[in-house]
């Protein structure tokens, strides 16, 4: 989605506010008593409209993920506003393609096609196709999507992970943004630690899962949070799904709401705290397994996940 909406309504009104706090400065200047002119006392009604709206917009676009959090340093982001139909920027993003059903009997194949996902209108659009496709593994799977990865190309240990996201919806859809430790191949998994900052099964529609994998804590048992709607569902609009991690805790958001935090002392006995090192990002929307079940009669194709952005920081100096 484009970034500066409104944004040069606002310049313009700032100058205009501007102007007109300078004729009212320079009347009380000159010794003019009230009440001020007509024009004087509009140009100051309108210096104060001005205001309210700057102030509106401000925290409309605090709220939205548009200016950056509070003791914040931006370090990464994709923006996703390539040209429409254009692949994530591959300096950022690399693909996981297959379809042999990634440990959770999935039944997509990931391809790397622009069918899939692709840059549209400012989102990274990740597409889920229910068609009958071979892969050149020669694996034939029904549905197609696409899972990212920053691997590679970007990875960080601590700070604030964040997306803002609107997920599909419909029983058997799982939409993901999460994080897998840099060191997975050669420590495996789930010893390389894992953070799902976003998950939601399409059984859920109103909840969003936040859960962290470790040895010891991981598959059906991880530590795990959950946060509904009070009303509605997630695919109904856009939202901000972010961590805050710290070397021994990790706060998981939605919007500004805070629903869990984690620290070593949740971890069962004898097992270990593996968040000590770069992670790096992926986005995916699975079909199937072992946790959503399959699609039924009621799951509508195509599905599609939209990113706006993804941003990564680090907490500023102080």
């Amino acid at each position: 989605m484009p970034k500066d909406g409104g944004q040069g309504a606002l310049i313009v009104c700032a100058l205009q506010g501007h102007a007109m706090q300078s004729k009212a400065i320079h009347a009380v200047h000159v010794g003019q008593r009230w009440p001020l002119t007509t024009g004087q006392v509009g140009g100051v009604f309108a210096l104060l409209a001005c205001s309210l709206t700057l102030l509106i917009w401000l925290g409309s676009a605090q709220s939205a993920g548009q200016l950056p959090p509070s003791g914040w340093t931006l370090v990464w982001s994709d923006e996703f506003n390539g040209p429409n139909g254009s692949p994530p920027d591959p300096a950022k993003w690399a693909f996981d393609t297959g379809g042999h059903g990634w440990g959770n009997n999935e039944l997509e194949y990931y391809t790397a096609r622009p069918q899939n996902a692709q840059q549209q209108n400012g989102n990274l659009v990740i597409k889920v196709i229910r068609e009958a496709y071979t892969g050149p593994d020669g694996v034939t799977r029904n549905y197609t999507s696409a899972r990212l990865k920053t691997a590679g190309l970007f990875s960080q240990a601590y700070g604030r992970f964040e997306a803002r996201i609107k997920i599909p919806y419909g029983q058997g859809i799982w939409p993901a943004f999460w994080m897998l430790g840099a060191d997975i191949p050669t420590k495996g998994w789930p010893a390389c630690g894992e953070i799902d900052i976003m998950e939601n099964v399409g059984f859920e529609p109103s909840t969003v899962h936040g859960s962290m994998h470790g040895p010891g804590y991981s598959g059906a048992t991880p530590l795990t949070g959950r946060f509904a709607l009070p009303s509605g569902r997630f695919s109904d609009d856009f939202h901000v799904f972010a961590i805050e991690w710290e070397s021994k805790a990790v706060r998981f958001y939605v919007g500004n709401k805070l629903y869990e935090t984690r620290t070593p002392s949740d971890l069962p006995s004898g097992t270990n705290w593996v968040f000590d090192h770069p992670f790096f990002i992926l986005l995916n929307v699975a079909v199937g397994g072992n946790w959503p079940g399959s699609p039924d009669q009621s799951t509508v194709f195509p599905q599609a996940m939209l990113v706006d952005y993804v941003r990564v920081y680090a907490r500023k100096e102080r």
